[in-house]
């Protein structure tokens, strides 16, 4: 039996949690555009809300979501793979009870796992579904395929660009080469669009348009406008602080846009969110693709 077969066996076998929970995924075409920012001050305002939310920080090596919830882990996500840890080992508690996962160097390490290693992640995944009612992936930045697996199977892509053309132009690149993968389908993915560091909603707007429309012209792949956020320097000192920048200066510009998105993508009606399938289902695609090559 290959390994595709065995994972499919082992998929069936497990049991469906009662409870799914909503994945939102993180990402940009460059590095430097505060997408971990928005990240970790997206689900402290969800969390605030009443949701349990936990980040998964998918940015390999870099340990950008740790070091802005000034937080620092014991444990990652190869821990759980290698370690014999348990999910809830690896689970650090953050600002206001915000859960994180630090992924190390894990995922990129799945499609080498035994029959015996796969069975229980994808059993422990299951349990974070359970204990989460958002999840949300914090991606590398660019184009590498660690980012694209995440992108290629998440229902909600927020994607950050900001006004520099470089930063435009790497978001094209990133939905061209998403594009190209097989396992992109532009109806099980919803991407919106948030325009960071504008000088006001009408250049916010403007970038929007700008990747759009090519996207929708070239690649057919839609976009949609979740909003803007103007450029704050209490961005840059919460980061110095290590404190998030709704509990560093909630009151700011900045911060105060944040929530306004984050209530957006809380408030979105039910015909404009994809089906919750949680983070499980998410694992498993990505464990097929990989089982593929």
């Amino acid at each position: 039996m290959d390994q595709a077969a065995q994972l499919r066996n082992i998929i069936k076998g497990n049991a469906k949690p009662e409870h799914l929970s909503r994945v939102i995924t993180v990402t940009s075409g460059k590095g430097g555009v505060g997408k971990s920012s928005f990240a970790v001050n997206l689900a402290l305002h969800l969390q605030r809300m009443g949701k349990k939310v936990v980040v998964l920080d998918a940015d390999f090596g870099l340990a950008n979501i740790e070091i802005m919830l000034g937080t620092r882990p014991s444990a990652n996500l190869a821990d759980l793979m290698y370690g014999g840890k348990t999910l809830k080992d690896i689970l650090t508690e953050g600002p206001e009870g915000v859960g994180f996962i630090s992924a190390g160097s894990g995922i990129k390490e799945l499609a080498n796992l035994k029959r015996e290693q796969i069975f229980y992640v994808l059993h422990s995944l299951v349990e974070l579904d359970d204990l989460a009612d958002v999840i949300i992936i914090d991606t590398g930045a660019g184009i590498t395929d660690s980012v694209l697996d995440f992108v290629v199977f998440s229902q909600e892509v927020l994607l950050i660009v900001t006004p520099e053309p470089t930063s435009i132009t790497d978001a094209y690149a990133l939905l061209k080469t998403l594009h190209s993968r097989q396992e992109f389908e532009t109806s099980q993915t919803r991407i919106k669009l948030v325009a960071n560091r504008v000088k006001n909603e009408q250049e916010g707007k403007e970038i929007f348009d700008k990747v759009s429309i090519v996207a929708e012209k070239f690649l057919n792949v839609p976009l949609q406008y979740l909003g803007c956020i103007p450029e704050d320097q209490e961005v840059s000192k919460a980061i110095i602080k290590q404190v998030p920048l709704l509990q560093c200066n909630p009151s700011s510009v900045a911060a105060l846009s944040m929530i306004r998105l984050a209530n957006q993508l809380e408030d979105l009606p039910m015909n404009q969110v994809q089906e919750v399938k949680g983070i499980k289902k998410i694992f498993t695609n990505l464990l097929h693709a990989k089982l593929k090559k």
